[in-house]
């Protein structure tokens, strides 16, 4: 074939340059003389002869030339040109030297190197005629060109490649695959080379493609994934547009076949059998099945569902969503005794039915599962299953409260026992008969104690009794008339002196423990005792309630104060029962309005005039007034340590008030008295002017000096104490006008043990006739009162002391 070509290829080029020469030599004939003619030219369309510089053509050169010798492309003239060799041509520009030469005496250019086109299409040259003696431009520089003439020498290639494409199953023929193109380097613009026709190599059994376009279809719809899921199909590129002697190209193109769901699901096997036990509880699985889809992805999900009414009944079946399988599962009770074999269908239907395919048949199949069900040793069941009994609270220990009844669901049917719970029954309240199941009281009963029991009975297999069942009971207690009604409260009521008849004393109500189904209705009277009283009356109001009023004009609390009234209180039954209360009535004193003062009982009367409210209020004050009172005292006495030296000490705080037997002399020795003498001075009471003053400044001295100026309270027959007398005076006159300090609510008195005790005196501190004249000072405006009292009482104790003398 190559040898073919080149021939075809030589045979071209020969006729090429014949035409060439035939161009040249009608062009240089027609342009006699001087001058470039161009077309219009008034000298053409006068004398009919163009007269031009320049001779040439358009220069073509055929590529890939393999020739030993090189490649004649052209001419050029000038029509100056005499033959006589004066003038020499030569060119310039792209490839001149090299890939193109030129004879400078005729003109002729030949190439000398193989081109080709679809590397460069054209070469821009330019010629120049010169005069070979003096080398000048005989004619203008001109620009040529050198075309390089294309030959079907590139076949078509698939740049794209490798192509993919696919097709859904069952598509009918002529649906469009893909589409492929392929590509010629040759000139487009000449000749055929580059005119590119497609055909089918291999697969054209199911497959076209278009010969101009290059789309792939189908040629046949009976295109079956299930079958063949692709297929390789060999497409060809020829140019020259198919005939004879034009190249070709080729490639592979994989077409995959698409899923459609065009296969309905099927059981492998038509029949399962799967074995379970009767205890099994409800929502455990019996088994799987699995239907098969020959389909792919999504078109292979699928759903069960149970066909008949026993199955929908006794179990369910669900879709594993991940394996695509029938989970069987129990969904009521299984009972080997009442069925041992229970037959259901099953059945599995595609999730995503294609509606292009639901005529070519149903989308669905059936299976048939058999369950058989297994039996087990079973405890006792209890039958009936009621669980309330009723008891009358006065039966006898011993009585009947009702029977419970178990059966073994087994068909050996073994023996039943019965017995109670007794973490439900600690008091052990009721028996059971172990081998009837009679329920009996065993202890007395009490509504009002506990109107319900509830307890459990354990049913048990009489030789294994493992096998138990249980079963909870409640047992109420019915009601009797068992107790008498009574007061609701130990009632007292208050009336005034004043009464008038008919005025209400107290509404009595009353309760009782029973709880009748007619529901309480009591009856209310005075006993015979109360009936002749005159002072008051009870009026039954019929609403289980009664009222007490006053009978007679006005009370006398002097005479009696307090009246107890018997009230007596009947139910309704059956049998009636009975009891007699008492109200307490008290004859109080009331104002003008009828509110009480007072009554002979001090707690009634303040119960009486004063509400809790009142109470409250009154408390809070209190505990104010003491919070306050104990805020001022420790104000006080801060504000008197700022005024107290450190080296000064106050006795009161350091002598302590005893009131047992002294020891008289005995007491000086053991506590030493010297210091606490020591803090005080006489000469500091009697120094001064003698008038009662203290110190230096007498009555108007520093009172810092004078804090601890107190008496020493020795026995000494010429103390004069009218120095006591003035310091106290004075001393309360200053507390007096002090108005910051509080009067004090208690006090401690302090004394010093003398030189000694007089006789007959009880105490070892020395006697009130000295106490009398201490400093009370810091009582404050209580100081004179109490100065007053500790003087009346040393006077009584003198007489005292001179009665016993």
């Amino acid at each position: 074939m190559a040898k073919g070509l080149q021939g075809f290829s030589w045979t071209m080029l020969l006729l090429l340059c014949a035409i060439q020469e035939l161009g040249s030599w009608a062009v240089h004939t027609a342009a006699e003389g001087p001058g470039l003619g161009q077309p219009g030219d008034p000298a053409l369309l006068v004398s009919g002869r163009v007269k031009r510089g320049w001779v040439w053509n358009q220069f073509f050169v055929v590529e890939e030339y393999t020739g030993t010798e090189p490649l004649y492309v052209g001419k050029i003239h000038s029509d100056s040109d005499e033959g006589d060799g004066s003038i020499k041509y030569t060119i310039s520009g792209e490839g001149a030297g090299t890939i193109f030469l030129i004879d400078e005496i005729t003109g002729d250019i030949h190439a000398t190197e193989r081109l080709d086109r679809e590397q460069k299409t054209f070469y821009t040259l330019r010629a120049q005629a010169r005069d070979r003696q003096t080398d000048q431009l005989l004619e203008p520089e001109s620009e040529f060109i050198i075309k390089v003439q294309d030959i079907n020498d590139s076949e078509p290639r698939f740049l794209e490649g490798p192509y993919i494409g696919s097709v859904a199953e069952l598509s009918p023929v002529g649906t469009s695959v893909m589409q492929v193109m392929a590509s010629d380097a040759d000139d487009p613009t000449y000749g055929s080379s580059a005119r590119v026709v497609y055909s089918v190599l291999e697969g054209e059994q199911h497959f076209t493609v278009d010969s101009k376009t290059g789309v792939i279809r189908t040629a046949v719809a009976d295109l079956d994934r299930e079958t063949q899921d692709r297929y390789e199909v060999v497409i060809r590129a020829t140019d020259m547009a198919g005939q004879l002697g034009g190249l070709s190209g080729s490639t592979t193109v994989t077409i995959v076949v698409t899923d459609v769901n065009d296969n309905p699901p099927r059981f492998p096997q038509k029949m399962y059998q799967f074995s379970i036990v009767e205890t099994a509880p409800v929502g455990t699985a019996i088994g799987r099945v699995k239907a098969e889809d020959s389909d792919v992805g999504e078109n292979t999900d699928m759903t069960y569902q149970m066909k008949d009414e026993e199955g929908v009944e006794m179990f369910k079946v669900t879709t594993d969503s991940n394996t695509q399988e029938a989970v069987i599962t129990v969904q009521k009770p299984l009972d080997y005794e009442s069925k041992k074999v229970h037959t259901v269908v099953v059945e599995a239907l595609n999730k995503f039915v294609d509606p292009r395919f639901v005529d070519l048949g149903t989308f669905r199949d059936q299976t048939i599962v058999r369950v058989s069900v297994l039996d087990v040793d079973e405890p006792p069941e209890f039958r009936p299953p009621s669980n309330l009994m009723e008891v009358q609270e006065d039966a006898q220990v011993g009585s009947v409260v009702g029977v419970v009844t178990a059966l073994d669901p087994d068909t050996a049917n073994h023996p039943v026992r019965y017995a109670i719970d007794r973490s439900t029954d600690t008091e052990r309240i009721f028996d059971i008969d172990a081998n009837t199941g009679a329920i009996v009281t065993g202890k007395v009963l009490d509504r009002e104690t506990a109107g319900w029991h509830n307890i459990t009975v354990l049913a048990m297999e009489a030789d294994n009794h493992s096998q138990v069942s249980r079963a909870s009971l409640r047992i109420r207690i019915l009601d009797v008339n068992d107790n008498p009604p009574e007061l609701a409260t130990p009632y007292e009521a208050a009336v005034c002196e004043d009464a008038k008849p008919g005025q209400l004393i107290q509404t009595i109500s009353v309760v009782d423990r029973d709880e009748p189904q007619g529901g309480h209705r009591f009856y209310f009277t005075l006993p015979p005792e109360a009936t002749n009283s005159h002072h008051f009356s009870l009026l039954d109001i019929k609403d289980n309630t009664a009222a007490v009023h006053t009978q007679r004009v006005g009370f006398n609390r002097q005479e009696q104060d307090v009246y107890l009234l018997p009230i007596l209180v009947v139910d309704s039954g059956p049998p009636p029962l009975s009891s007699t209360g008492t109200l307490t009535i008290r004859i109080c004193g009331c104002d003008s309005n009828g509110a009480i003062q007072s009554c002979n009982s001090t707690a009634y009367a303040m119960s009486a005039t004063l509400s809790p409210g009142a109470l409250i209020a009154l408390l809070v004050c209190v505990l104010i007034l003491i919070v306050l009172v104990l805020l001022i005292l420790t104000l006080k006495r801060h504000h008197k340590s700022h005024l107290t030296s450190e080296d000064d000490e106050d006795m009161r705080d350091n002598v302590i008030k005893y009131n047992d037997e002294g020891g008289g002399e005995q007491d000086t020795e053991a506590y030493d008295m010297s210091a606490l003498r020591s803090l005080y001075d006489f000469s500091e009471i009697k120094g001064g002017d003698g008038g009662g003053g203290l110190g230096e400044g007498g009555p108007s001295g520093n009172p810092a000096s004078e804090r601890h100026a107190l008496p020493q309270w020795v026995q000494s027959p010429d103390l004069d104490f009218s120095v006591f007398r003035d310091y106290i005076c004075r001393k309360v006159e200053q507390a007096d006008e002090d108005l910051s300090v509080p009067p004090y609510d208690s006090f401690q008195t302090y004394a010093f043990e003398g030189s000694d005790s007089p006789v007959l005196s009880l105490s070892s501190i020395n006697t009130w006739s000295s106490s009398s004249e201490q400093d009370f000072s810091y009582l404050g405006a209580w100081g004179p009162r109490f100065r007053q009292l500790a003087a009346l009482y040393a006077g009584r104790r003198g007489e005292e002391d001179s009665e016993e003398s």
